[in-house]
């Protein structure tokens, strides 16, 4: 089983990030999960771009190829003035009329819970583009004000039990699909 990973932040340190790579290193023998790292490449959405009968952008082309080969998808984004960072929304808004989406099961991380009008965004959005919105598997783990690894997160318990049953959640729901 494949699954996609897409941190909604740019930043270097970023907690979603971390998350997502400590979620990864959770994952069972048999389940491989890809932290998608090429946010800030993704070009402007523009629907001119987007059209049947031109090629899309190579970065474009590679996410939506990453996304048709995952069986679902997690993702983790921060929250900028009461909504989602423009790199995901734009991302988003490239995966809107691609084939390989709709219908993909998606779990949701949240590392900041005052975070929670991104999130309404984003499951407004996932549910708007026929995502199979999973919240049986959103995990929330408290990193605000913090710098962490991966590493830091795993020797954590609360934050890896969590992280691991949203991650347990998602794939019996992927299975039971």
């Amino acid at each position: 089983m494949r699954l996609l990973a897409i941190s909604g932040s740019l930043r270097r340190a970023s907690t979603n990030t971390a998350a997502l790579e400590a979620l990864a290193r959770l994952a069972p023998e048999g389940v491989k999960v890809l932290v998608y790292r090429e946010l800030a490449g993704l070009p402007p959405f523009n629907p001119d771009d987007d059209v049947e009968d031109r090629p899309k952008p190579e970065p474009v082309e590679t996410l939506r190829a990453l996304v048709g080969a995952s069986d679902a998808l997690v993702i983790a984004a921060p929250e900028y003035a009461h909504g989602l960072p423009g790199a995901l929304k734009n991302a988003l808004d490239w995966l809107v009329a691609s084939e390989t989406f709709a219908g993909k099961p998606v779990a949701l991380v949240n590392t900041s819970p005052r975070a929670f009008h991104a999130q309404a965004s984003l499951r407004e959005i996932l549910s708007t583009m026929a995502a199979r919105v999973q919240p049986e598997a959103f995990a929330a783990i408290s990193l605000t004000g913090k710098t962490v690894t991966a590493e830091d997160i795993l020797a954590d318990p609360v934050c890896a039990r969590r992280l691991k049953e949203s991650l347990e959640a998602l794939l019996a729901a992927t299975r039971a699909s």
